[in-house]
């Protein structure tokens, strides 16, 4: 094998192990967020369940705060 072969082997599997550990951490971003997301919407269904109701929205969060906060002030 050449050198100028034996260079470009090397740039190519560097690229390669470079693209790998770009999947991996793609994987794992992806693997967090869907587990993060069913955990949330279990979270919700188990609310649910008890009788509480989630805010859909930040406003409802925000208007739930208030009401709240009022209910305390009384």
């Amino acid at each position: 094998m050449a050198m100028y072969e034996t260079s470009d082997l090397h740039k190519r599997v560097a690229r390669y192990e470079a693209a790998l550990d770009e999947l991996r951490a793609a994987h794992q971003d992806v693997r967090h967020v869907l587990v993060d997301q069913v955990l949330y919407e279990r979270w919700q269904q188990i609310g649910a369940e008890l009788g509480f109701a989630a805010p859909a929205t930040v406003q409802g969060v925000e208007q739930q705060s208030r009401q709240m906060s009022e209910a305390w002030a009384g």
